[in-house]
């Protein structure tokens, strides 16, 4: 199957039907009963975090992981599409999971449900569950980032940090932890400002241009992160679709970060 890592609304409603394709919505419950992408099957934001303070956007543990994974019935065929209605947090964080467990073949819906809508598509309501089948995630512990990696690698200035949080979390105004701040020499690029919001939260068509100016370029081996690792999920999302060879996400975030003691802050 060759399905675009970036998809439209109308190339996913010619592949609903293709016995590989596994839609999953990450939308809030509310959402998703209001209305979803006919066949999709959902899950819940807090599935794909482990919910432990203080860090509690960190990869779940594998018990987690293979209940879920085994309950979408994931297999080595399947093709996982996914989409949320925020823009792409969500369903990046996803993408980054799979990469975490190996699985690659996947697409994100451009612009999500609110794209889907806005392109008159059909919605439904009724309930969908995958063909669970049991599976057990193999966990490539290369795609996972640790404060230790990051300090470590601070002075190289092949280096660079993508911070997807705000600008006043990123200077230290708005402080979510024990400490406010940013990782020294990171460069804020808040994940909102690269949707469109005049094409239905799309990826903006220039967001390659607006990195590059800010210093985040392809040659650079770049970690992103956020809070919990939930904005940067749509980051990591971007920098994948962008073409950036080299991009890894640090899902213990500002909260892991920014609660320890023996972590450097600049302000």
């Amino acid at each position: 199957m060759t399905l675009s890592l970036l998809l439209e609304a109308t190339e996913l409603q010619q592949h609903l039907h293709d016995q590989n394709v596994l839609i999953v919505d990450l939308c809030s419950d509310e959402q998703y009963n209001l209305g979803h992408i006919p066949g999709a099957v959902h899950v819940a934001p807090r599935e794909l975090v482990l919910g432990e303070p203080p860090a509690p956007g960190r990869l779940p543990h594998k018990q987690q992981l293979d209940a879920l994974f085994s309950r979408l019935g994931l297999s080595e065929h399947t093709h996982v599409v996914c989409y949320d209605d925020e823009g792409g947090g969500w369903a990046g964080r996803l993408i980054w999971t799979l990469d975490v467990i190996g699985h690659h073949s996947y697409s994100y819906l451009n612009g999500g449900i609110h794209a889907w809508r806005s392109e008159g598509l059909d919605t439904e309501t009724e309930p969908h569950q995958a063909q669970s089948q049991p599976v057990s995630v193999t966990i490539d512990q290369s795609q996972l980032t640790s404060a230790e990696d990051i300090m470590a690698s601070l002075d190289n200035n092949d280096f660079a940090i993508w911070d997807a949080r705000s600008p006043g979390e990123h200077n230290g105004t708005k402080v979510l932890a024990q400490r406010g701040g940013r990782i020294p020499g990171a460069i804020n690029c808040e994940w909102t400002s690269l949707m469109d919001p005049n094409r239905s939260l799309r990826l903006r068509e220039d967001a390659k241009e607006i990195l590059q100016q800010l210093g985040l370029t392809t040659d650079k081996d770049i970690v992103t992160h956020c809070q919990t690792h939930h904005r940067s999920g749509f980051t990591y999302l971007v920098a994948k679709i962008l073409g950036y060879p080299r991009i890894r996400a640090y899902a213990g975030s500002w909260s892991d970060w920014g609660n320890r003691d023996d972590t450097p802050v600049e302000v």
